[in-house]
């Protein structure tokens, strides 16, 4: 298996299960515990690992998003919690997920092992969300270290693409009009917002997604065969508990 076919079969994945726990009633339990709700946890808890900074930075890092929106329930979070302290309650019940769902994969411990390689060598420059959450330190049990890589390969992936978007000429709302249309309400755009849609536009997205897999190739590059095997079929064993 090559690179490219491991990215090929893999990001998706990583994406769909990297956000798992944002939601799960447990999460938002430990939200309502720092008095935020569901939204507020999500943005504080995500952008958290940015530390004080302005509800336009976290817009910048996310992305996709009405900027208005992410603007007005971070500074809501912010004003009942500490950023930080949002983002490693987030971080902590990610792993609390894992726990709750992977102690009977098989095969963790070699998941967790390629994972970590590809993480250390992921380049953070110009990743602000990635770098700020593959900074925050991560438990040492095998399902909760694997869930919270997991959820910090979506941020490298993600961080990427939104590099790749600016410079393929997108901006991050045309970008989710294209990618997510069923999503525009949950991300606070309206039909009104919708931005003009071409064959130019689905080519820039094209391009832009092949150029994200040239960022984060790098680092799944490290892996030999076996490693690339082993991380396959290790995410593939945590999709099905996920999902079960």
């Amino acid at each position: 298996m090559k690179t490219d076919e491991l990215l090929a079969a893999v990001s998706p994945t990583i994406g769909q299960l990297g956000s798992s726990f944002y939601f799960a009633p447990e999460t938002l339990a430990v939200g309502e515990e720092l008095g935020l709700d569901r939204l507020q946890f999500y943005v504080a808890g995500r952008g958290g690992v940015l530390g004080d900074v302005d509800g336009t930075v976290v817009h910048a890092a996310f992305g996709y998003f009405n900027p208005t929106l992410i603007a007005r329930a971070w500074s809501a979070a912010t004003a009942i919690c500490p950023a930080r302290t949002a983002g490693r309650a987030f971080h902590v019940s990610c792993a609390a997920h894992g726990r709750r769902a992977l102690g009977d994969v098989d095969g963790l411990d070699g998941f967790v092992a390629a994972a970590d390689a590809v993480l250390a060598a992921a380049d953070p420059t110009g990743l602000a969300l990635f770098a700020g959450i593959a900074a925050e330190p991560m438990v040492d049990d095998l399902p909760g270290r694997a869930m919270q890589q997991i959820a910090v390969l979506r941020e490298l992936r993600g961080s990427a693409h939104l590099v790749a978007l600016r410079a393929s000429g997108l901006d991050g709302k045309t970008a989710h009009f294209v990618k997510r249309p069923n999503d525009i309400r949950m991300f606070g755009w309206t039909d009104a917002d919708t931005p003009p849609i071409t064959d130019e536009t689905h080519t820039a997205m094209a391009r832009a997604e092949a150029l994200t897999d040239a960022i984060v190739a790098p680092a799944f590059a490290v892996l030999d065969d076996a490693g690339r095997t082993t991380f396959a079929d290790g995410l593939g064993a945590i999709r099905q508990a996920l999902t079960a």
